[in-house]
Order: structure tokens, then sequence, then C-alpha cells
């Protein structure tokens, strides 16, 4: 299941290093001249250039999901701990086929390095298909919601809130799928700025509609009011979602269909290519699978931590909102690398793709350095908005005064882990960008399940506590990034592929 192995060459048919050369060829200087960390292929302006609107998009998502948890705080700390248990359990549904319909992108960019663009819209097609197919599996678990959180050990309000809240983002999860296959048929070709206006907007239109479907929306009207939204709570935070989900996913196919990209692109070319689909599906169900093995052990320990009282579980849910802020910023960091992996690997330059991975971890630890010292120094300015209510709309299930205490005590080690965290999502993402994917899916499997076994031996044998249980979780993810990181200097990467070459590109015969 690994990519199609070639010479690890450059165009001129000159032997490239094979293990730790983060050095690339930069036009602007003279023959010979070791490269500026800033200038030529894979340096900070290339890396920067994509990512930078790829980190935006990613903070979109995050600073929608949340305020979106801020706004349900105030109007009841049940609501947002319910908001995001169901969104955890929701993302551990569709992140297997998320990780499939997303892994176009990694088509779209080695097609474009390798000068096929009339191949990158048939490629982003499967995608689409692939997205239309998964669908009705997961709007099929929307009258199961009830008894799969009654399963989990939770009962009265927080399990009804959290079916409720996972029932409507699954009605969302289509939209969702669609544009991520969609939206590579962008990001895949270094176009980012517009994946950034289109994915900021509709989190902007989702951010206004959940204020007014949460706390409802009046306006006066010949000295009457009239009621335009409801107050519906947690309900309206989930359908002001659903509702910019799809707004967005239109928005993506309209813009691929465009006449220019229909010529160019074959943008228009909808056809399953089962060759092309069954390439899609041998890399990117593994990708898929990864994600979805991490979410689950990671869901196992959500789950288990919310057994432990109403304090730890909304504390829990609070902290992990909150680095999300830090975490976020740095998958749009890992798309960018994965990206320009798959550019350099499809021009045969993967000295470049190498030091296009280096330079993105150096972005990512600097940015993640900034994070941790504001979390260690002034962590409630994260904590305010949480608490902009004096009192719940809808009352509160634990002391405030206690959540806000011990969300502080597990910001750090949010700010202790995040480096580890930075180098696994960039590695893993790197890997991912060439086509080796059979490795990440064999790390995640081991690693997810001892996630799983461990959350629960801390929480039902050992006792271990709140603390113990986000020790046990700080110390997986520095795990799974000194893993991928090793696999990464092993450079076996280097020489995979995951399209078919052209016949007029200087590797054709080597396939």
């Amino acid at each position: 299941m690994e990519g199609v192995l070639i010479p690890a060459t450059d165009p001129s048919g000159s032997n490239l290093p094979e293990i730790g050369d983060n050095l690339a060829p930069d036009p602007s200087g003279s023959p010979g001249e070791r490269p500026s960390w800033w200038r030529g292929p894979g340096g900070g302006a290339e890396v920067l250039a994509v990512a930078a609107p790829l980190v935006v998009s990613s903070l979109s998502w995050t600073v929608m999901t949340f305020v979106d948890r801020m706004m349900l705080s105030n109007w009841s700390g049940a609501a947002m701990s319910a908001a995001f248990v169901a969104t955890v359990a929701w993302w551990a549904v569709v992140c297997l086929p998320v990780g499939l319909c997303s892994y176009t992108g990694t088509f779209v960019a080695q097609y474009h390095g390798s000068n096929q663009p009339q191949r990158i819209g048939p490629a982003v097609w499967q995608g689409v298909w692939v997205a239309l197919a998964v669908s009705p599996l997961v709007l099929a678990l929307v009258p199961l919601a009830g008894p799969l959180f009654a399963l989990a050990g939770h009962t009265g309000e927080a399990a009804a809130l959290e079916a409720r809240y996972f029932q409507l983002m699954c009605y969302g999860a289509p939209a969702m799928l669609l544009a991520q296959s969609l939206s590579s048929f962008y990001s895949g070709r270094s176009k980012t700025v517009l994946v950034m206006l289109v994915d900021t907007t509709y989190a902007l239109v989702n951010l206004v509609l959940d204020y007014w479907w949460i706390f409802g929306l009046s306006i006066s009207w010949q000295g009457e009011a009239v009621r335009i939204f409801p107050a519906m709570g947690i309900d309206g935070a989930g359908w002001a979602t659903v509702l910019s989900l799809w707004l967005k996913a239109a928005t993506y196919l309209v813009l691929m269909l465009r006449a220019d990209n229909r010529l160019r692109f074959r943008a228009d070319d909808w056809r399953i290519d089962w060759a092309l689909a069954g390439r899609l599906f041998r890399f990117g169900a593994p990708s898929g699978v990864q994600m979805l093995l991490d979410v689950l052990g990671f869901t196992v320990f959500i789950v288990l931590v919310g057994r432990l009282g109403a304090v730890e579980s909304e504390a829990t849910s609070m902290t992990f909102s909150i680095g999300s802020l830090a975490f976020m910023p740095i998958c749009g960091l890992g798309l960018a690398a994965s990206i320009l992996v798959g550019q350099h690997l499809g021009e045969n330059r993967d000295v470049a793709a190498a030091r296009a991975t280096w330079t993105t971890l150096h972005v990512a630890w600097a940015y993640m350095a900034v994070v941790s010292l504001l979390l260690l120094g002034v962590p409630q300015i994260f904590l305010w908005g949480f608490f902009a209510s004096p009192t719940p709309v809808a009352g509160e299930t634990a002391p405030r005064e206690a959540v806000a205490a011990t969300a502080l005590v597990l910001m750090r080690f949010v700010a202790c882990y995040n480096f580890m965290d930075a180098m696994l999502i960039v590695f893993v993402s790197a890997l991912k960008g060439a086509g080796d994917t059979r490795f990440v899916l064999l790390v995640s499997l081991v690693m997810g399940f001892l996630l799983a076994t461990l959350s629960l031996l801390a929480v039902e044998v050992f006792q271990a506590g709140i603390y113990g249980c986000w020790a046990l979780v700080s110390c997986w993810i520095a795990t799974l990034g000194i893993l991928f990181f090793l696999r990464f200097l092993q450079g076996k990467w280097r020489s995979m592929r995951v399209i078919e070459m052209d016949q007029g590109h200087p590797d054709a015969l080597s396939h």
C-alpha cells in the first residue's frame, strides 16, 4: 500500500542525497551557494506563501468552534460540555471519510508538480464520489445517537444534549466531505488564498448565525418585538454549523466549474475513473483509517474523563477548546507541508520536499513557542469568554470557580506537549504527501489502541484522576511525534509517488 517507487533523482539525472539533507537549489543565488532559510524551493518564502492562507483557514474553523462553545457556556455549562463531547464523537465517525476525501489534495499536488493538469479535475471528482457514497452511512447514525451516548455511560440532560448535537452535526457531514474534496482543487495547486477566503467567509457566517440562533434575535416592528430567530440554545448552534457547511460546499463547486477550469483541468469530467478511484482508495484509505484510530483513542479518553465528574468534564472540554487554538493552525502548516512534498516529488525533487518539511517545522515551533508562553504566563486571557456571563442562561451543573481552577492547571499540560504535537503533525503530513500511508496506519493502529486501553486503566483501575489522565495523553502525543520524526529521517518516503507518471515526464520509463 506504499507509493510507487522511483529512483531518487532530479530531472537532470543526478543522484540526490537519501537521508537528512535539507538543501535545495536556490535560483536566486550563485552555483554551489548554500541557500538561505528564506529563498529557493522549500524555503521560508515558498512555505509561508502556501501555508499562511491555510493557517487562516484552519483558524477560521477553530475560532468558529471556540466561539461557539464560549456562547454555549453562557447558555449553560452542560450545553458547552455536551457540544464538545458530541463533536468529538461526530469527528470519530467522519474522520475516516474526511481523511479519504482530503487525500485528493495529494493527487492534485503531484499531478500539478508533474505538469499533468488534465488529470486534476478527474482526481477531484473521484473524491466527490467518495463523499457522496459514504454520506448515507453517516446519516444512518442519526436515529442511533441516543443509544450510543447511553452506551458510553452518559445519562440525564448531558446524554440528551450530546445526542441532539451529534444528530445535527451528522446532517452537515455530507457537506463537509464534499468541501474537503472540492477545496483540494485549489489547495493542491497552492491556490490557498482562495481557500482562505471561502473558509473564512463561512466561518463568519456561522458565528453570526450562532449568536442569533443560540440566544435569539428580535427586531422592533411598529412598536412590537418580532422574533426572527428563536432562542434555541444547543440546537441553534448545531443548525448554524450545518447551514454554513452546505453553503461552503456549494461555493467550492461553483468556483471549480468555471469555464477556464473546465477547459484546462477538465473540471467537468465527473465520470468515475475506476483506476484513479482505486489509487485514491489505496493511498487515502490508510490515511483516513489513521485519523479514525487516533480520534477513536482520543474519544475514549474524553468519554472516560467525563465519568470523573462535571467539573473534570467541563474543564477538559474547555481546555481542549483552548488547545485547539494552538492545534488547528499547525494543521494548516501540516497541510502546506503535504502539498509541497507532493508537488516537489511530482517534479522529482525530493531534496526540495525535505527542505520544505524542515522549514515548516521551524515555523510551527516558532508559533508554538508563542502560544505556550501565553498559556503559562497569562492563561486567564483564554478563559474570559467562557465566563463572560455572570450566570449561564440555562443554569450551571458545576461550580464555575472549580472549573476555571482546574482548566488553569490543564493548560500547563497543553503548553508542555505543544512542541511535540507540532512535530507530529508536520512529519505525518509530509509522509502522507509522499504516499507513505501504510507506516502511518500501522503506527496509529498501535498507538490508538494504547491510548484507549491506558485511559481505561487510568480511570477505572488506578484511579489516576484528571491530572493523571492528562499526563497520559501528553506522553502519547510525544511518542507519536518521535515515531514519525524517525520515519521521516529514514528517508524511504523520498522514492514514493501516488500518481501515474505522464509519458513525457523524464521518469516515465521508471514505471
